[in-house]
């Protein structure tokens, strides 16, 4: 049974206020994943409180975790599961859960893309005379993939996870340079102050975090991918495959802008590369 069964089948245990959060669902799944709890509270005429309850309700932690169940019914119509590992999960439903989790957050993170700002930032990123990719914990390790692909674009790019070494970085940038900060949560202080430095330098600074969060505060342009922090200790941070996707679109858009002249120099790096692998057959 997905969610907009459950919430169908349910509708006789809502209260009176819970039924007037069912009907905006059932009446427009679409938006309701677009849209922030604030928001859906006010459409539906209820209290933030109201939402989590009639979330809660369909046994989900939440408002967060409300949608994307709801994304996952909506995508390809694949049924509701309960994507939360237990302890006794043997491989084969925490294999099925830890999948599905993470399509349900991406579908959630691809409707919660801004093309507008996507386009924005590949042209900042085709401008820039240096880029800088940086990032903590998790985070560091999608800086560390943007550096390996742009690496081959024939632009200066600068990769630390060492706080010291972003701080110095930052320092010498200039107003032609683009520091890329990445953090799901926005909420890590280095970042904040690294961001601080940057810009005190004139450079543009770009940040892969939460919208309204403290860093995304002190960015010139935001990318933030609607992605629930999970708190589950089973679950890996579906936030970093989104993370990691973005980045592809941005190094994606970064070659097209650049030309057919730009991506027949790629093809030659990458024919260059072809000697260092051993063939389908295994030989050399």
């Amino acid at each position: 049974m997905n969610i907009l069964e459950k919430i169908t089948q349910h509708n006789s245990l809502f209260s009176k206020s819970e039924r007037k959060v069912a009907e905006i669902i059932l009446a427009n799944p679409q938006t309701a994943i677009h849209s922030s709890i604030a928001t859906l509270a006010k459409m539906s005429g209820v209290s933030e409180p109201t939402v989590n309850r009639f979330c809660r309700r369909l046994d989900t932690k939440g408002y967060p975790d409300f949608k994307l169940h709801l994304a996952q019914s909506l995508a390809n119509g694949t049924p509701y599961v309960n994507r939360h590992v237990e302890e006794n999960d043997g491989p084969d439903e925490y294999t099925k859960k830890i999948f599905e989790s993470t399509m349900a957050s991406l579908e959630v993170a691809r409707q919660s893309v801004d093309i507008n700002t996507i386009n924005r930032a590949v042209d900042l990123l085709t401008q820039a005379q240096k880029i800088s990719f940086f990032g903590l914990g998790a985070s560091a390790s999608v800086a560390h993939d943007a550096l390996n692909k742009f690496f081959r674009f024939n632009v200066p790019v600068v990769y630390f996870e060492d706080i010291l070494m972003q701080r110095m970085s930052c320092m010498n940038c200039g107003e032609e340079d683009v520091v890329v900060l990445i953090s799901h949560t926005g909420r890590t202080k280095s970042l904040v102050e690294i961001a601080q430095i940057a810009r005190g330098n004139d450079a543009t600074v770009m940040g892969i975090t939460s919208k309204g969060s403290p860093l995304a505060k002190e960015c010139n342009i935001v990318l933030s991918l609607e992605v629930p922090e999970d708190t589950d200790m089973y679950m890996p941070m579906a936030s970093r495959i989104a993370q990691l996707i973005l980045i592809d679109i941005l190094a994606t858009g970064f070659t097209l802008r650049r030309g057919n002249k730009f991506r027949e120099n790629l093809k030659r790096v990458k024919d260059t590369l072809r000697g260092s692998r051993f063939d389908k057959r295994g030989a050399p």
